[in-house]
């Protein structure tokens, strides 16, 4: 981008950004946060002053922003401005990028469960097997296909829910379902140390690696060897008991409105061994 590309576009932002903020001012009440109202309030929200007094930066500095002008804004400013102004996350990442400020998002809520909708869907795929996991393999629903495949219980009464790579790297290479893992296994180690990044540190995630690594030195291997991978469309094989070797291709797909999870669908890649 040319220089000239890029001042025209900052003070294309710079208006826009003094809309946003005074059309987000004008929505957030006293009683919002918690101050009396007052009297011979002219103005429909906050005051710039108290803008500026909640997010604890200068009167001034605040006013500056909200007149578009060509100041700097640091991360935490914003984000104390965002408090204060109660933006959502998407109007919160809007703040950002008129100001210019490389955005980081905040750490998301986990996602515990599905609703209706996802086990409708997943039941409507059937006989394919069906799965959403969060990205630390966490089963937070399948249908039943899947259930017999991988021998994953229905109780749902669990406070925790039974993970993929536990089930995987904790039994027997005879009793797994899944062969080649040789080939596999690794895959999906380097698909948790991707999503791990944005977690690094986090207790939940922290506690689970270290008792996966107790539990399976092959995990632990797997591990410290560092590779990074993105889910993505694979051939799988696995055992079943009745229907012998299926070659099965696995297909992930995003979910609106629960980041981080994703639904893998596992259609059939060829005629399968116990068709023959």
């Amino acid at each position: 981008m040319s220089t000239r590309a890029g001042t025209d576009t900052a003070h294309r932002r710079r208006p826009e950004l003094a809309a946003f903020l005074r059309s987000r001012r004008a929505r957030v009440t006293p009683a919002d946060v918690g101050m009396p109202p007052g009297l011979r309030r002219r103005t429909p929200g906050l005051r710039r002053e108290e803008v500026a007094q909640l997010s604890g930066v200068g009167v001034t500095w605040y006013t500056w922003l909200e007149q578009g002008r060509p100041i700097n804004a640091s991360a935490q400013v914003l984000d104390a401005v965002a408090r204060t102004l109660r933006l959502g996350p998407p109007e919160r990442e809007h703040l950002y990028h008129l100001a210019e400020v490389p955005y980081t998002p905040l750490p998301e809520t986990p996602v515990r469960s599905v609703g209706p909708e996802i086990e409708g869907i997943l039941d409507a795929v059937a006989p394919r097997p069906a799965v959403v996991y969060n990205a630390r393999y966490d089963i937070l629903a399948a249908n039943t296909v899947y259930r017999d495949l991988f021998d994953v219980p229905a109780d749902a009464s669990s406070p925790v829910p039974p993970n993929a790579l536990w089930r995987l790297f904790t039994v027997s290479e005879d009793d797994s379902p899944l062969k080649f893992r040789e080939s596999e296994l690794p895959m999906m180690v380097a698909t948790l140390r991707a999503a791990y990044g944005v977690h690094a540190g986090e207790p939940s995630w922290e506690e689970f690696i270290r008792r996966l690594s107790g539990a399976s030195p092959l995990f632990a291997r797997l591990w410290d060897s560092g590779d990074v991978a993105e889910p993505g469309r694979r051939v799988k094989v696995f055992r079943h008991a009745e229907l012998g070797e299926l070659r099965m291709t696995s297909t992930s797909l995003s979910i609106d409105g629960m980041p981080e999870c994703r639904m893998v669908v596992y259609t059939p890649a060829e005629q399968s061994v116990g068709d023959q």
